[in-house]
């Protein structure tokens, strides 16, 4: 028997017979099958399909009670053309979501971040209380993540950025998650590499669950033995993974690696050069670039622009110069939610990136000649004026030196 539910109900083990709509909108589905990877159910609802058939002989049915939530059970019409109405076609491997823009996504991506944070704190949990991690949700949580990046690369990963020093621990494996996947991009990685980099991301610091609390929630300097102590986070991390017997090998190698430095500098085997996996290098720049944007218990966070200038300092030391550069190209020189001055005097805030990374798209808000807000003007300097006259930035501003009332919201929307 067919029954046509909507997407939301769909779940492992129902037989997925055909989905609704014309197969033009959706070539990339090979139907009449049993669904047994969450990641194809993200797919489905990611492509703008909003019901689907599915056959209750073949697989199972709906539970009641999101059943009773939609009560949307369908059946063709009498003298319906059957075959028409499922046909679907050969699927196509790369599937990219549509674009939308930085308000949408920021809609989706609040939503993206909230759940993806429940799930890592539930992991966390789950292993201080010595329980079996599970990680089924985690590959779910990366190919949301990865979608938000494709439709607009920087909702989310700004987004993300604006976390508190609560829960700094859960939202900075959730923004290295969305990193990895923006600069797997930027080299040119494909689907499974991305993948795999998002997942490394989301859980390279797993390993902090079993640090003792009053070590990585003082408020003030680490002694050298609690930092001792703090460095056992990447083996512990391993540990845990490969004894749940998760075995994916990215993974594993950034969980362990992630603090190793170019120069043999880093923990916990003083790897150097090229004995550092493409992927661990990722996990270092993105690591580093989120911990040092982020409030923590003993600091507020630096500004992204002087973040990506002080990272840039280190770069010979502690970074593959590579990764690095296709790094910045990612998030640009002026993330998303710096505070520059124009050639004008004014200030603004970038709302986007462009594709020059010193011509973003902004908001125009104050005038420093005169001290008053003025009336926002967006504008993006990638592009020609109607009056020619150009803008430019010529330095970024400390947030903290100006008494603006709710900062973020003038980029956040």
């Amino acid at each position: 028997m067919l029954k046509k539910i909507p997407v939301e109900q769909l779940r492992v083990g129902m037989y997925l017979q055909s989905l609704c709509g014309s197969w033009i909108d959706h070539p990339f589905w090979r139907s009449k099958s049993i669904i047994t990877d969450p990641r194809d159910i993200t797919l489905i609802r990611h492509s703008g399909i909003s019901e689907v058939w599915i056959n209750l002989d073949k697989g199972s049915d709906v539970d009641a009670e999101s059943s009773l939530e939609h009560q949307q059970t369908v059946y063709p019409p009498p003298g319906a053309n059957l075959e028409a109405t499922l046909a679907v076609a050969t699927p196509i491997v790369k599937v990219r979501p549509k674009a939308s823009s930085m308000n949408d996504e920021m809609q989706r991506a609040a939503m993206i971040c909230a759940r993806a944070k429940k799930s890592v704190q539930s992991m966390f949990e789950e292993t201080r209380m010595g329980k079996a991690i599970s990680v089924d949700h985690a590959g779910e949580i990366v190919q949301d993540i990865s979608y938000s990046v494709m439709r607009n690369p920087n909702a989310l990963i700004s987004l993300a950025r604006l976390k508190t020093a609560d829960d700094y621990t859960y939202m900075h494996s959730v923004a290295v998650c969305a990193l990895m996947v923006a600069l797997s991009h930027h080299l040119n990685l494909d689907d499974e590499q991305t993948h795999e980099a998002g997942l490394a991301g989301l859980l390279h610091d797993l390993g902090k669950a079993v640090t003792p609390s009053e070590i990585l929630l003082k408020p003030g300097k680490l002694t050298k033995e609690e930092f001792d102590i703090m460095k056992t986070h990447p083996q512990e991390g391993y540990r845990l993974l490969t004894e749940n017997g998760f075995h994916h090998a990215v993974t594993l190698d950034v969980v362990l690696h992630h603090h190793e430095r170019i120069d043999g500098s880093g923990y916990p085997h003083g790897l150097a050069g090229n004995e550092i996996s493409l992927f661990a290098k990722m996990g270092a720049v993105c690591d580093v670039y989120d911990a040092i944007t982020s409030n923590r218990p003993y600091k507020a966070g630096w500004e992204p622009v002087e973040s990506i200038q002080r990272m840039s300092e280190w770069c010979e030391a502690q970074y593959d110069k590579d990764v690095f550069q296709a790094f910045v190209s990612s998030v640009g020189i002026y993330p998303v939610g710096s505070l520059v001055r124009l050639s004008s005097g004014r200030l603004a805030v970038v709302l986007e990136q462009s594709k020059s990374l010193v011509e973003p798209k902004i908001k125009i808000f104050f005038s420093t000649k005169s001290k008053t807000y003025i009336t926002p003007q967006i504008v993006d300097l990638s592009r020609p004026t109607m009056d020619c006259k150009r803008e430019k930035i010529v330095a970024h501003e400390d947030v903290s030196k100006w008494a603006f009332k709710n900062f973020n919201d003038m980029w956040v929307g």
